[in-house]
């Protein structure tokens, strides 16, 4: 899949850098495939969260740091909607806006 806002990533794992491991595995799974639908998605992120709008949620490093993403299928297309703490992530108050 073609990953957009990668920026935001890079921005976040300078302040975070304990996940830069993480994150780059991550891209790199998410480069590899061309994901066609939700079922083949959770097949390899089995813990990723649907939360409607096409938005999904990814676990980094335990759960401790969340990545929301915006998954254009039909597009072959990712966009990073937000990289932050799990307590920056509670403070969203429409995830499915975002």
């Amino acid at each position: 899949m073609k990953i957009k806002n990668k920026d935001l990533l890079e921005e976040f794992a300078k302040k975070h850098a304990d996940t830069v491991k993480p994150l780059q595995r991550w891209l790199d799974v998410v480069e590899e495939y061309d994901f066609i639908d939700h079922n083949e998605l959770k097949q390899i992120f089995p813990n990723a969260d649907y939360v409607g709008n096409e938005r999904y949620v990814f676990n980094l490093k335990g759960n401790k740091y969340r990545l929301v993403v915006l998954v254009i299928f039909v597009m072959g297309v990712m966009y990073i909607r937000f990289c932050g703490t799990h307590s920056e992530y509670d403070k969203i108050k429409d995830i499915k806006n975002i």
